[in-house]
């Protein structure tokens, strides 16, 4: 089942935020979160749109986009009426096929509040970039080791 995130998601966002930036399981940091808090910090924000995917009653994924300002801009920032999206799977349902439909969910929900592209950053080698390539979304930069995404929705 996949379900609109509410308030009472963040910390689960904050958690798959975490799966999402140390998707290689033997790299994850005890030092703390990663850098990338700009991606649910103050949720809630106009354009802040989120799905959670529910299996045995437990949350083990998300979905979500947001929009930036030019100044403060996410790792796949485009201009500041695209949403970037960020997406994650526990990794005991990875490869399960969840995170595509995650990610056609949240496709759909863009469509309908009316975006016209979305945008990602994605490390080079992360097995994501095919799932990303399926759905249609092309690279349009690339720096060190990442790339950034974009997917026109119309």
């Amino acid at each position: 089942m996949i379900r609109p995130a509410g308030p009472q998601d963040v910390p689960f966002l904050r958690d798959m935020l975490r799966h999402a930036y140390y998707w290689r399981v033997d790299q994850v940091s005890e030092s703390g979160e990663p850098p990338v808090q700009r991606y649910v910090e103050r949720w809630g924000r106009p354009g802040d749109t989120a799905l959670i995917a529910i299996q045995d009653f437990q949350p083990v994924g998300a979905a979500w986009y947001r929009l930036f300002k030019a100044d403060n801009g996410g790792y796949g920032f485009i201009d500041e009426e695209t949403p970037e999206l960020s997406i994650a799977v526990v990794p005991s349902r990875r490869g399960s096929g969840l995170g595509s439909e995650l990610l056609e969910a949240l496709l759909a929900r863009a469509r309908a509040d009316g975006y016209e592209a979305l945008s990602l950053s994605v490390e080079s080698d992360n097995p994501a970039v095919d799932v990303y390539k399926r759905a249609g979304f092309v690279v349009v930069q690339g720096r060190d080791d990442a790339v950034t995404m974009r997917l026109d929705t119309g």
